[in-house]
Formats: C-alpha cells, sequence, structure tokens
C-alpha cells in the first residue's frame, strides 16, 4: 500500500497494510482503533453496534453480552444417506458437517443452502437446501448420480463462498481449498507449510465447479478464506503452527495474506503471509486437560453490519484419554472494525460444546463459512460437533459428525442496558448523510428516549430528550422521532447522540436515507428479502422472513 487508506467508519490506515509481524504475542492486544478512535466517526454504512467502546464518549449502562439459543430440532443436518457413512473401515464415523464449507442464503433462487463433508474419511462436498433454514433436503444433483455430492476430492479444509459482486456469472460461487502444492514447500519448513497449497475454483451454481484451479501458496491444515466487504478484500485465514511469544513448543495460530484478485497464480513465499491472530492468556482453560494452553484452531470471517464478525474455533486441549471424546473446541466471537485487529471482550463460547456425554455436539464444535445468516429479527448460526468416538464400547450415538443450528437476536452480540434508575450514553463525534435514526432495542419494561448535541455539546434545538417521543417497545428496528424536528436537518453536521434508557436494553442504533429503515451494512451470508450482501431493504425484509 503506497497511500493512506480512510475506512468507511474514519479508521485511517498507516501506510503499510497490513501490519507486518514475525510472531504474535500471548498477551491479549487491544486495537489500535480503540485505543484512539477517529476525531469524527461516519456512520453511513450498518447498524452500530455496541460491541466494545468505539463509539461511546460516555455512559452510566452496563455492557451485557449474549449467546445464541440452539434450535430445538438440533442437528438439522445429519447422516441419513449412504454415502454419507465412513466407508473405508478407518472407524471415524460419520459426517454431514461443514469444516467451514457455507451456508447461504441464495437469493437468485431464494433458497436457504449449505455445503458439507460427507463421509469422514472420503469428506466428500456435498450441497444441501432448504426453503426456511431449519428443514434440509439432499437433492439428486446429478453430478454424482443418486446423490447430493458436487465433489468427489474437494480437499479436507475448504470454504464456499456466494458473491453476489461476481461480474462473471460463472464466478458466482467461490471454492478455496487446500490440495497438493507441496512444491511449494522449502525442505526444512516447519509444520505449517507440510499440508499443501490452497487452490481456488469458480462455479456458475455452486454445484458444477471449474477444473483449473488458482494457486495461491503453501499452507497447513485446517485453512479458511472469506471476503471482507469493510476493505473490499479476499482474506486467506491460513492455519500456522511455530512457536511464538517466547514459547519453546509449537502453537496454531493464524497468518495473513489478503489479495484484489483471486484468478492471480501469484503464489505467496513460505513464512511471508504476516502472523494475524491466535489464542491468549485471556481464553479459557479447561480443567479437565489440566488447564493446557489453548490454540486457535481456526478462524471464519465475514462483514456484518458495520463491522467484521470472527467466529474463532478455540482448541483448549487433546480428547480426553479413555472416554472417547473429541477435541474440546468451542467457537467464540470476535469484532474488528479494521479488518485485521480483533476485539474479544467476551471469552465465555458463543456456541460450546455440549458437555453431556455421547451428545451429537459432545466434541469439536466448528464454524461454517459465511459465519451467520440475517432472517428476519434473528441471525441463523450453523455449526458442525461430534458425538464421540466409534471405539469407545460405552457410547450407544452414532459417533460420528453432524450440523446444529443456533439463533440470536439480530444485532444481539452485546446490549447496552439499564435497570431501574435511568442510565444514560453519549456517542463519541459522529457524521451521517441520512434522514432517519433508528434503534434496536428492547424497552418493553421501560422507556428509550434519545438527544442530539452539537458540536459544542449543547442541545440542538428541537432534539431534546423531552422533545423525544418515548420507545416502549421490544423491536430490532424502531423509528426515533422528535415532535417538530427532522433529523435530514442535521446530515452532514457533526454531532453527538445521548441515549436515556430505564428498565431496558440497546444494541445498535443507525441512521437510513430513507423511510425503510435500510442500514446499507453488509448482511453477513444474506438472508430473505435481501438481493445484494448489504441492506437496501430495511423493514421489507422483515416481511419477507415472517417476522414483524
Amino acid at each position: 500500500m503506497s497511500e493512506t487508506t480512510v475506512l468507511h467508519n474514519g479508521i485511517e490506515l498507516p501506510e503499510q497494510w497490513p501490519p507486518q509481524r514475525a510472531q504474535i504475542t500471548f498477551e491479549p492486544e487491544t486495537p489500535p482503533y480503540l485505543q484512539e478512535p477517529p476525531a469524527v466517526i461516519p456512520i453511513d454504512v450498518g447498524r452500530q453496534l455496541f460491541v466494545d467502546d468505539f463509539l461511546i464518549e460516555q455512559t452510566t449502562l452496563k455492557r451485557v453480552s449474549h449467546r445464541p439459543e440452539p434450535c430445538p430440532e438440533n442437528p438439522v443436518v445429519r447422516a441419513d444417506r449412504p454415502w454419507e457413512h465412513e466407508s473405508d473401515g478407518l472407524r471415524k464415523g460419520s459426517a454431514t458437517m461443514p469444516f467451514s464449507d457455507g451456508a447461504w442464503y441464495d437469493p437468485a433462487d431464494q433458497t436457504f443452502k449449505i455445503w458439507y463433508h460427507a463421509d469422514y474419511s472420503k469428506r466428500y462436498m456435498c450441497l444441501a437446501t432448504s426453503p426456511d433454514g431449519i428443514h434440509w433436503d439432499k437433492p439428486d444433483l446429478r453430478v454424482v448420480p443418486g446423490t447430493n455430492i458436487v465433489l468427489e476430492q474437494a480437499g479436507s479444509e475448504r470454504v464456499v463462498w456466494l458473491d453476489l459482486a461476481a461480474t462473471d456469472p460463472n464466478r458466482r460461487f467461490v471454492l478455496v481449498t487446500t490440495l497438493g502444492g507441496e512444491d511449494l514447500i522449502p525442505e526444512g519448513a516447519d509444520w505449517w507449510g507440510s499440508h499443501g497449497s490452497l487452490w481456488v475454483h469458480f462455479s456458475p451454481d455452486g454445484i458444477h465447479w471449474s477444473d483449473a484451479g488458482h494457486r495461491r501458496g503453501p499452507t497447513g491444515d485446517r485453512n479458511s478464506a472469506f471476503y471482507d466487504g469493510v476493505r473490499d478484500k479476499w482474506v486467506m485465514s491460513i492455519r500456522a503452527y511455530e512457536p511464538f511469544g517466547g514459547f519453546d513448543n509449537p502453537m496454531r495460530f493464524r497468518r495473513y495474506w489478503e489479495t484484489d484478485d483471486l484468478t492471480s497464480n501469484e503464489a505467496w513465499e513460505y513464512g511471508k503471509p504476516t502472523a494475524w491472530v491466535g489464542a491468549d492468556r485471556a481464553d479459557i482453560t479447561r480443567e479437565d486437560q489440566n488447564h493446557i494452553r489453548c490454540e486457535l484452531y481456526t478462524l471464519d470471517a465475514i462483514a456484518y453490519e458495520s463491522l467484521t464478525l470472527g467466529l474463532f474455533t478455540i482448541w483448549r486441549g487433546g480428547s480426553k484419554a479413555g472416554i472417547g471424546r473429541p477435541k474440546p473446541n468451542d467457537l467464540c466471537v470476535g469484532f474488528s472494525r479494521d479488518g485485521f485487529h480483533w476485539h474479544r471482550p467476551d471469552r465465555e463460547p458463543f456456541i460450546p460444546i455440549s458437555e453431556e456425554r455421547g451428545a451429537w455436539n459432545w466434541g469439536n464444535t466448528s464454524s461454517v463459512g459465511g459465519c451467520c445468516l440475517v432472517v428476519g429479527d434473528r441471525l441463523y448460526f450453523y455449526y458442525s460437533g461430534r458425538a464421540g468416538c466409534p471405539d469407545d464400547p460405552s457410547l450407544n450415538s452414532d459417533a460420528g459428525c453432524a450440523t446444529g443450528l443456533a439463533f440470536l437476536r439480530r444485532d444481539g452480540f452485546a446490549s447496552m442496558e439499564a435497570g431501574e434508575t435511568e442510565g444514560t450514553l453519549t456517542t463519541r463525534p459522529l457524521r451521517f448523510s441520512g434522514a432517519s435514526l433508528l434503534v434496536n432495542a428492547d424497552a418493553s419494561a421501560g422507556e428509550l428516549r434519545a438527544e442530539v448535541l452539537g458540536e459544542d455539546g449543547e442541545v440542538v434545538e428541537g432534539f431534546s430528550r423531552e422533545q423525544c417521543l418515548p420507545m416502549t417497545a421490544d423491536s430490532t428496528i424502531q423509528t426515533v422521532q422528535w415532535q417538530d424536528a427532522d433529523l435530514a436537518s442535521l446530515s452532514g453536521s457533526v454531532v453527538r447522540l445521548g441515549f436515556y434508557l430505564r428498565q431496558g436494553a440497546l444494541y445498535a442504533f443507525w441512521v437510513s436515507s430513507d423511510d425503510s429503515g435500510a442500514s446499507n451494512g453488509f448482511v453477513a451470508a444474506g438472508g430473505p428479502g435481501f438481493t445484494t450482501s448489504r441492506d437496501t431493504a430495511g423493514a421489507a425484509a422483515y416481511e419477507v422472513a415472517g417476522a414483524d
């Protein structure tokens, strides 16, 4: 990068980007943008979430982290076809698991789609479809007649991406996978580069894939990839397994490589992708694993509303000897506002493994490419889990892998909350070009009001809390109104927003350019009512999804 780049949120990136680091630290890090936020934060892109203090100048509200609720019908995709069961006698069990693969809503045919591994040993890539995201079909796709297999040899670690911005219809779907390519790995290379290379393939429909791949560079196993809409870059999330931070033993972490062009056959050299992120001292260890240091098993990410959402698979030690339990990996959540530095304020598992012996997700929870879908007023998180090892005769359940689903309120990663005593929150200086202020809030047991402050810190005439119509609803999209004032009159001005909350929770706010309530933010892996990667639908998407 030869010139300074300013992101949509006002964050100014240094000339050298991404940061070049030989190793990562085992100490928790605070992103630079939280240490020195922009003097004025533009908020024209996306719902503004309270997952950190980036937007907050002062508050007496309490931040509360939230976790998804599992679907009662879990697992929603399970092995019930002959080709999904282990076939080579290695006794690793059946499999219908994304690893990371991908889960998307395709607006072209208004269908939920999920790509997953079938047969733990063979790892066929299969495609299942659904009208509602809960009940899934496995149609005969005629690639392998009579099955829903779309690739018989797709690599052991892969991501499927729906690129709604693709100008070439034959490249609407992207597959990034780990395949052979050992000739790129120099003699004596560390373990992280011993598995092959990342390759890129394309498809018009997610079923029929190009034979010729585009080669990226040497990798370890369990790689991932994503398109970061915040920076308009394709990012390779590369498994690394090296000593770092002064420790003598190797540990799993991630390296970072970005590109504008997936079709380029430019391959990075061994060890060149910069050290990116790993687990650290704040990650929670397990007593039954002798509190072994945590490691970052994999990282899937995507742009969601105004930031980048990351799902961190945290490895908390090896399998418990003698009980046949798979690796105790949990899914944790993190957020980035510059696409590189991560903030992980809540280290409790976002989607945990089950502690019930032999449950379908007793071990090795894994995230899905695309991370989550936006379905009305909820986010859908798909994830895989493993029941146990078949060599343990005490387990009566299928010892294989399946796919579950969990629901989270839209924007519901964290809320700013108040009890009976009224609390306040004042933002940092903001600038917008829209006309309507909206909030995602639950004030059904209390009340929420807002006011607008000018650069001098004084209330702007007509926009006081007394002139704000009280909000007393629980809704993920509701408009803030003042008696006789039009927010459009403040378009382009530098202002602060003040919120006054009693007995309620505030999840997000945003300014929309029209009455639809559209945020112009990123909608992760999409959902009913969205035709692009951005929210241009607003309330109409709720109607399509059947939500209030």
